[in-house]
């Protein structure tokens, strides 16, 4: 069985042009043997204890600019090998241990839908498996690498394994919302920011554990939203040997660096968005936010 409902609406719509010079393209069908190695049930991933506490070595973080979820809360948890640390010496682009996870929880109306794991299996730039677990009790959830449309009712669609590769793929990292930029501020009580991250030793000490961005706080909250729910995709570092099903064309670069925010005007968000998709004092012509506005499938941002 090749692929969910999800992933068949995909292959439907492959290789449509819209009017911004996107390309969707068919994303990887799923095979269960994509995620052989990873465990069946939640309660063997090494989140949690059997008395629902964190195991030892995960810690609950929250990024600053969040990715939006039409209305479903979220809970996210970091896992690095003991001993191992980050490799930061590219500040836009962290790179992550063998054995690194990362969980995020979806939930609706108090809810857990699902539970979403992310690891590294390998070296290779492209070595990641992702997987997502659906919560069938209150006390697991189970792996469904095919994905799940709308369980228990709760208007939340659980995607395909081979899906993850549509956001993470854009990003030589592959980690979107676990980065100096995202982690740059202070955190609230028992979330990891960047300076609770170096006192695990995880990463460096950091020169400037408070990032602020450019700019009064609309563009602020501007930039931050675009870098967070469009940069992944439109950006102009994406990695070519890392299989993706969907790939912008055209010259957008909506991912923020950490060098380049001295001001609005120095973001490459500035300098590729306008005036060709973002005309300044008028919303109603911006390219960018009626797509952006849309829910349709073709010619709605973000495509998945």
């Amino acid at each position: 069985m090749h692929g969910s409902i999800v992933q068949r609406v995909a292959m439907a719509a492959a290789l449509i042009a819209t009017g911004c010079g996107e390309i969707f393209f068919e994303c990887p069908a799923t095979e269960t043997s994509d995620t052989q190695g990873l465990p069946d049930r939640l309660s063997e991933t090494g989140l949690f204890t059997s008395s629902g506490a964190l195991q030892p070595g995960v810690f609950s973080y929250t990024p600053r600019y969040q990715l939006w979820t039409d209305g479903a809360t979220k809970r996210r948890w970091a896992y690095l090998p003991p001993g191992e640390s980050i490799d930061t010496s590219n500040a836009d682009s962290w790179r992550f241990p063998v054995g690194t996870k990362f969980w995020k929880e979806f939930a609706r109306d108090g809810m857990p839908v699902e539970t979403r794991l992310l690891e590294r299996i390998g070296p290779g730039p492209g070595d990641w498996v992702g997987a997502s677990y659906v919560w069938t009790t209150s006390d697991d959830a189970i792996a469904e690498p095919l994905g799940v449309i709308d369980p228990n009712c709760s208007g939340h669609d659980v995607p395909a394994a081979g899906e993850c590769t549509a956001c993470h793929g854009g990003r030589s990292s592959y980690v979107l919302g676990f980065s100096a930029i995202q982690l740059a501020f202070e955190g609230q009580d028992g979330q990891l920011d960047l300076a609770d991250t170096a006192a695990l030793g995880w990463i460096p000490p950091p020169a400037n554990p408070v990032i602020e961005l450019p700019g009064n706080s609309n563009a602020q909250a501007a930039l931050g939203y675009l870098h967070a729910n469009c940069g992944h995709c439109h950006n102009r570092e994406r990695p070519r040997e890392t299989a993706i099903c969907f790939a912008p064309n055209n010259p957008l670069d909506l991912w923020l660096r950490t060098g380049e925010l001295s001001a609005v005007e120095a973001t490459p968000t500035y300098r590729t968005a306008i005036p060709r998709y973002i005309v300044p004092g008028a919303p109603g012509d911006s390219l960018l936010i009626n797509r952006m506005s849309r829910r349709t499938f073709i010619y709605g941002m973000p495509p998945l």
